[in-house]
């Protein structure tokens, strides 16, 4: 949920010990139980207000707070994307979900000071082939770059990582799929959006290293047409600039010496 500008790179992706790790999952596993409520609450008929309704309500039982409510001004606790709206879409009571639409759903928490946040992409009643096909590659390219959250790799070898699962993803599926351009991943803790900027493609070998705690937000965002964006009136959506479905997935991923440690699971 974060555009190019504005973060800096730094040496060391930022480091959390093992408490602060398992502070985080307390609050990834809040992110993960609204996702999974407002996916059982998204059948036709439903408004995307009545599922940021679900999502509040699970995160406030949980006795944490929504992150996106009165971020920079953001008035809802998810963000609903659905068919060309790629993300940042404001739950609103006048959109009423129909058999066929392709939804994408980001919710953040925090839960004692520490951030989770995750995205998802679903079908109402059945997809489209070719909606099912791209929420699969951006499924898969999350996948990707998740793997590549190790100790001793650099950041743009997420990028890489993910570049190389959609273009894997292209071939399996025998579609061509547009990287958003300009939107990413982002370092997380105490803070959502945090240094470095996490690029969906790019070159290896490059950035500030992953270290032993070293914790990102990986987010993928594929279309099936255009690469190119741009931001509705209401200065949140963004949507294709010519109207192809889009998919976003997130995890917030630590890198351990373990391998990765996804944060964001019920």
């Amino acid at each position: 949920m974060i555009a190019l500008a504005g973060l800096r790179s730094r040496k060391v992706v930022p480091q959390r010990s093992a408490a602060e790790l398992d502070a985080m999952a307390a609050a990834g596993a809040v992110v993960a139980a609204a996702l999974r409520a407002v996916r059982e609450a998204a059948v036709p008929g439903a408004s995307t207000l009545s599922l940021d309704s679900i999502a509040e309500a699970v995160i406030r039982e949980a006795g944490a707070r929504p992150s996106f409510l009165g971020y920079h001004g953001y008035p809802a606790s998810i963000c609903a994307s659905v068919n060309d709206r790629v993300v940042h879409g404001i739950p609103s009571a006048a959109e009423i979900l129909a058999p066929g639409d392709l939804v994408s759903v980001d919710c953040g928490a925090i839960l004692d000071g520490w951030h989770g946040d995750a995205a998802i992409t679903f079908g109402v009643g059945t997809l489209d082939p070719a909606d099912e096909a791209l929420c699969q590659a951006t499924k898969e390219s999350l996948e990707a770059g998740i793997a590549a959250m190790t100790p001793g790799n650099r950041l743009t070898d997420v990028s890489h990582a993910i570049e190389t699962g959609t273009h894997a993803a292209e071939a399996r599926y025998g579609r061509t799929f547009g990287i958003v351009e300009g939107y990413g991943g982002h370092g997380i803790g105490r803070q959502m959006h945090m240094d470095p900027f996490l690029p969906n493609e790019g070159p290896p070998g490059r950035g500030p290293l992953l270290a032993p705690g070293s914790v990102l937000a990986i987010e993928p965002m594929l279309t099936l047409g255009t690469r190119k964006t741009l931001v509705l009136d209401d200065q949140w959506t963004v949507t294709t600039v010519d109207g192809s479905r889009a998919a976003h997935w997130e995890h917030t991923v630590a890198a351990t010496e373990d391998g990765p440690r996804i944060l964001t699971l019920g």
